[in-house]
């Protein structure tokens, strides 16, 4: 393709992945409408699908799409993830009850699962050499600039349609085209049909006559099964660490053990079902590349800073500074449209610095932003907020397009698609597992924490000045003093917290250091007979 045409489809590709982060965000900003419409509490559990349900699908699906992306061709799978994404999308708006909505999510995630991988395959075969980690700075970046926007377009659409309002104007009370256009945030999934469409077909019009490389090995559908029980199960077996309720009829315990347990043996199944087959569906043998795994260990262990700073964020504007909305955005904002800025710019560094020191610049960089959050206090100002979270977003930017390219190199031109794939699911694995840390942790110390209070007596007297000691709790000036204290204990909570991501993310320094990439290098997927192979080297 001529250099004109490969940036058109960079755009498009660009498009895409900025949809799929976008979603990640944005509905979460329109569930509690939703659930006010369409649950109530009784419901929590079955409504928290819509959210648990579409990350689940969307990890699953991505090692699927990335490995198709190498069979199949990268252009027809994206503008079929594309379509998929834009007709989720649609059925999601239209959704009537509960589980019409869930279904539908679970057809965006597949879409958007899928569109990551694919873009990011898509843009490392349009460009070779130094152009190639830009292509990759920005698919990343765009992927969470996507993220940023995801609260401040939900909080937008919210906030200015207003269906109901202008229907009723016209004499229009009820009937079918009220239940499609109301409530307002079914505009938050409708907003995404005309840009997918759109997007669409200028993809198929900027990618004609273009497309990768097919292979002509059959989908490996065993090791496929197999490696999708085992994350599937993984992933949700932690995902319900710390519930208190019973699952499906029996302990918890029991079954985040047979879930996790299953995963494992799974996992274990498709690694020596992979090992004895010539093209398998995730080959472990990349593994023994040092570079492609620790490019994937570094995405694991920054995935679980990630999700440590942006639900700890959240968890600390609700439950110790008493926020709404608007604060949300400010954290979230700030974190994720740093992230953006660091993909970016690690994109256009990586041609002039090596993957190893850009990796290390931003580990130090996003560590440095968690021990800053650490001191987080009740009377914390919203500037300092907004600053800490965005120099983590800063470091954790950095680290993108090393280890994207790193892996990508590693991996050979033969499965940019899995390697691709391997490292976005590597951080979206450990986000799950930060996300189930923060709950089960959350979770035990708040029981704790009001089973002292409220566990009858005068046992709350300890908690609330001398002076108030002789009120009862229902008191005004009592509640308030428990309040107070309730926010400085979670304070400290979070301390610990974000101090722990800290460590965890300075951990990837050692595997960082493993990070280069050897110029001229066939990966250990790449066809003997391929004479294409000729990576420019980036200097090290």
């Amino acid at each position: 393709m001529s250099r004109r045409e490969s940036y058109l489809l960079l755009s498009v590709l660009g498009i895409g992945v900025f949809l799929a982060g976008l979603e990640l965000m944005v509905t979460a900003v329109a569930l509690p409408q939703i659930l006010a419409t369409m649950a109530n509490w009784t419901d929590l559990r079955k409504a928290s699908w819509i959210i648990n349900g579409y990350l689940l699908v969307y990890v699953v699906t991505m090692p699927l799409a990335g490995r198709l992306t190498d069979l199949w061709g990268a252009r027809r799978l994206f503008l079929v993830a594309l379509t998929i994404f834009t007709m989720g999308s649609l059925l999601a708006g239209l959704a009537q009850d509960l589980d019409q909505l869930i279904a539908a999510r679970l057809v965006q995630a597949v879409g958007g699962g899928a569109i990551i991988p694919v873009a990011t395959a898509a843009a490392s075969h349009l460009f070779d050499g130094p152009a190639r980690p830009r292509a990759l700075g920005v698919i990343g970046g765009l992927t969470f600039l996507g993220m940023a926007a995801g609260p401040f377009v939900g909080a937008a659409v919210l906030e200015t349609i207003h269906p109901e309002t202008a229907l009723a104007n016209m004499g229009i009370a009820g009937g079918p085209l009220v239940a499609t256009v109301a409530p307002a945030w079914r505009w938050v999934f409708y907003v995404n049909v005309p840009i997918g469409i759109c997007a669409l077909f200028i993809a198929w019009a900027a990618s004609t006559g273009w497309d990768t490389r097919r292979q002509p090995a059959r989908l490996d559908w065993i090791g496929a099964t197999l490696f999708t029980l085992a994350l599937g199960g993984i992933l949700t077996g932690t995902t319900l660490i710390g519930n208190t309720d019973t699952v499906f009829g029996v302990p918890t315990e029991v079954a985040v053990a047979a879930l996790i347990g299953g995963g494992v043996i799974a996992g274990v199944a498709a690694i020596w079902y992979g090992l004895h087959r010539k093209n398998p569906f995730l080959d472990p043998r990349l593994f023994a590349d040092r570079v492609f795994s620790s490019a994937a260990l570094i995405s694991l262990l920054t995935g679980y800073g990630m999700a440590t700073a942006i639900v700890g964020g959240a968890v600390f504007v609700d439950r110790v500074l008493y926020g709404g909305p608007e604060e949300q955005r400010v954290v979230l904002g700030s974190i994720a449209g740093a992230m953006a800025i660091g993909a970016l710019a690690s994109g256009f560094l990586a041609r002039r610095i090596s993957l190893r020191l850009l990796t290390v610049v931003g580990l130090l960089v996003s560590a440095g932003g968690l021990a800053w959050m650490s001191t987080w206090n009740p009377g914390v100002a919203t500037n300092a907020f907004a600053a800490s979270g965005a120099v983590f977003g800063i470091g954790f930017g950095l680290t993108v397009t090393p280890r994207s390219t790193a892996a990508i190199e590693a991996a050979g031109r033969a499965a940019f698609g899995a390697a691709s794939a391997t490292v976005t699911v590597a951080r979206m694995i450990g986000m799950a597992i930060g996300m189930a840390a923060l709950t089960a942790y959350g979770s035990t110390t708040i029981t704790r924490i009001s089973n002292e209070i409220f566990g009858g007596g005068d046992t709350y007297k300890q908690y609330i000045p001398e002076y108030l000691r002789n009120r009862p709790i229902n008191d005004g000036l009592v509640a308030q003093a428990l309040e107070q204290w309730a926010a400085t204990k979670a304070a400290t909570i979070m301390v610990g917290i974000f101090l722990v991501a800290a460590a965890v993310t300075l951990v990837a320094l050692v595997p960082a250091l493993m990070l280069h990439i050897r110029s001229g290098r066939r990966g250990p997927a790449d066809p003997v007979e391929d004479e294409d192979l000729e990576y420019a080297e980036i200097a090290f």
